[in-house]
């Protein structure tokens, strides 16, 4: 992976009483790209060095992450994926998005917005039905240790938690990493609980293409989430990236960038008149 790049100016959108940091970067097909919990827009650094000079790459700090304001929530997150999407126009876009970010694109993909949508990558995505047992990331205890001892804590502990864990040995990787987890600012470990969930959509409402990925070494339980939802999705094909954790843009960018690429030159097409009228 190489060092990070210097920053692409950014600007902020205005969406439904927040201010979400959004960069916005190349030309032609584009894609929207969403990260996950206690990450933000720089998690895409690999995807953008090596798609922008091919494709539009955008991507945003989701509401309450990173620099964005806003009270963090999922049901608003679908809401602000569509917002941008027709902020900027975008009348075919690929969504690309990863573990809760996946779960607020798959939410995007089931309502308005699916007519918009020529293909979707579910990137270490949940998917809960018929799980049982604790729960992955263990919110509650974070919320009491943010209370008690501070962000900190959270950070320390969370960094040692399996999906925050790289497989690469790649120092600039790591250094991006770290970088995202110390400037998790916790904001919704703070929000009233019922603010930060979502249930799950109707899989069968998710009618685009898709592409459900996990990194090989990610948890027994996030891949067996990840078989059972490309198993139940409509249009969904299953692929693992090598050499890679729940990280997988970032544990091993070639393999990754070369499955989603090859996705969405399938997929990218403008949608035909037929197809449209369906």
């Amino acid at each position: 992976m190489r060092e990070p790049r210097a920053e692409a100016p950014e600007g902020f959108v205005e969406i439904d009483g927040a201010k979400l940091r959004l960069e916005d970067e190349g030309r032609g097909f584009s894609l929207l790209l969403v990260h996950g919990w206690a990450l933000d827009l720089d998690m895409w650094q690999p995807q953008v060095v090596a798609w922008v000079s091919r494709w539009r790459v955008i991507r945003y700090d989701r509401r309450g992450f990173g620099r964005s304001s806003g009270a963090p929530s999922l049901g608003a997150d679908a809401r602000d994926i569509e917002a941008v999407v027709k902020r900027l126009n975008l009348e075919r876009v690929a969504l690309i998005a990863m573990s809760q970010g996946a779960r607020a694109a798959m939410h995007a993909a089931a309502g308005p917005l699916r007519a918009r949508i020529a293909c979707l990558v579910l990137d270490g995505a949940p998917f809960d039905v018929n799980d049982a047992g604790e729960p992955e990331v263990p919110l509650v205890r974070y919320r009491e240790l943010a209370r008690t001892r501070g962000i900190d804590a959270v950070r320390d502990e969370w960094q040692r938690h399996p999906f925050a864990t790289l497989t690469t040995r790649d120092p600039a990787a790591h250094r991006l990493l770290a970088l995202m987890t110390a400037r998790y600012p916790g904001h919704d470990l703070v929000t009233r609980p019922h603010a930060v969930e979502i249930a799950g959509p109707s899989v069968e409402r998710v009618d685009v293409p898709a592409l459900v990925l996990n990194g090989v070494d990610d948890t027994p339980r996030r891949r067996a989430m990840g078989d059972e939802l490309a198993r139940v999705l409509p249009r969904a094909e299953r692929a693992l990236v090598e050499n890679a954790g729940h990280l997988p843009n970032l544990d091993n960018p070639a393999g990754y960038n070369q499955l989603v690429e090859s996705f969405i030159e399938r997929h990218a097409a403008p949608r035909t008149r037929e197809s449209t009228d369906a």
